[in-house]
């Protein structure tokens, strides 16, 4: 797994704003803003098993994440890989933990809850700027 540059670690650490891009059936990229979490292996994400990113990474598990320094627009790292792990997550842990990390701590229980799944992308390849 290649290393994340500490000059560029803050951009998974602070609650900023990432763009997940999946591949959807025909190989278009599909790109939405999303909250995430990174462990120091795998970047997590929260979705449910209703929405497109999660028909796109079962069929291809090719993915990437961006996240730009809102402070320095031009600095960003990128994050391309597979989605390693996807495990149900009915009792919405990770989307509560998130929604508390971007300022949401009361953010209740979403009407998707039975449908709910963590996604673990390992990363493959880094670029940054």
């Amino acid at each position: 797994m290649p290393t994340i540059p500490d000059s560029h670690l803050d951009l998974l650490e602070r609650p900023l704003f990432g763009h997940f891009a999946t591949l959807g059936r025909s190989g278009e990229p599909n790109v939405n803003p999303i909250w995430f979490r990174w462990d120091g292996e795998y970047c997590w994400f929260t979705t449910s098993t209703r929405r497109r990113k999660h028909s796109n990474v079962r069929r291809d598990s090719r993915a990437a994440l961006a996240v730009h320094d809102p402070e320095s627009p031009y600095r960003y790292l990128e994050l391309r890989g597979r989605v390693e792990r996807v495990e149900p997550d009915p009792g919405v842990e990770l989307f509560l933990a998130l929604a508390a990390r971007y300022g949401i701590p009361d953010a209740g229980i979403p009407d998707d809850a039975a449908d709910r799944v963590r996604l673990g992308l390992k990363p493959t390849h880094i670029t940054f700027q």
